[in-house]
């Protein structure tokens, strides 16, 4: 078993997957439920990757062995927690609502060429994107046999779980908000929302640095790409940005937006 072989199988995986939700999307007519499983797609490829190193595990002595395993495992477990928890959170978001605007206004625009057309565009799309940026997850399971334990472990754990706080407690801290009727109309801009103003996307972005930095202590240095992809990503294409094309037209968020930082968290200003 090489890195290529299992990255290879690994977009074996993708496709097959991303295939399956274009079907499902073409019987329920809603193209926005790849926004649901994208992070359940992470964890089904670490859960892959793991499964396949089980034999070359056994191949290696005991000490590499354990400094292999114990990477895949971790790296495994931080990749599904996080995927598990970003897809339920989608799902409970959307859950009884229509399409989303987004794919709404493709499947417009497109007409009766939609129901193929998506599977490019949508599915196969962000599956060549999930592919590149679980690069990660891919190689820094593969025993390259790092130091065990390394200072780098710690730091991506200390990162990742620095980052999971700041996404699952800036969402929950939204929907409770959104879950008050006086709340109507208004701007949440208490909590972690008072530091930055999408602390969800900035915590997102901070597990996967640290995801990468176990990774580069198992020797999958060149795999930087993707933390600075999905980085790039949330701060200029499908998260901060977009967000606040939307956000900027509603009353107060001109204000908010002056005395509150758009990703990095700090201190309002005056």
């Amino acid at each position: 078993m090489n890195i290529g072989w299992l990255m290879l199988n690994s977009a074996m995986i993708i496709t097959i997957f991303m295939f399956m939700l274009w079907l499902l999307s073409l019987a329920i007519k809603n193209s926005s439920i790849i926004d649901i499983f994208w992070g359940l797609g992470f964890a089904l490829i670490a859960w892959q990757v793991n499964l396949q190193l089980r034999e070359t595990f056994l191949s290696i002595s005991s000490f590499e062995t354990a400094i292999s395993v114990y990477r895949s495992w971790l790296i495994t477990a931080l990749v599904t927690i996080w995927g598990l928890r970003l897809s339920f959170h989608i799902y409970r978001r959307n859950q009884g609502k229509p399409e989303d605007f987004r794919y709404a206004a493709w499947r417009k625009e497109n007409g009766s060429r939609w129901w193929w057309y998506s599977f490019f565009q949508v599915f196969l799309l962000q599956g060549a994107l999930m592919w590149i940026i679980a690069a990660p997850i891919i190689a820094g399971q593969f025993p390259y046999f790092g130091t065990f334990p390394h200072i780098l472990d710690f730091a991506g754990l200390f990162l990742w779980l620095s980052g999971f706080i700041f996404e699952a407690m800036g969402d929950w801290q939204l929907a409770q908000f959104k879950k008050d009727p006086t709340n109507k109309g208004k701007l949440m801009t208490a909590g972690l929302w008072g530091y930055t103003r999408h602390p969800n996307y900035f915590g997102d972005a901070l597990q996967w640095w640290g995801l990468y930095l176990v990774a580069l202590a198992g020797g999958a240095w060149w795999t930087i790409f993707s933390p600075v992809i999905m980085t790039f990503l949330l701060i200029r294409v499908s998260g901060v940005a977009m967000l606040e094309k939307t956000m900027g037209q509603r009353p107060g968020y001109r204000e908010y937006a002056a005395r509150t930082n758009a990703f990095f968290p700090w201190l309002q200003k005056n």
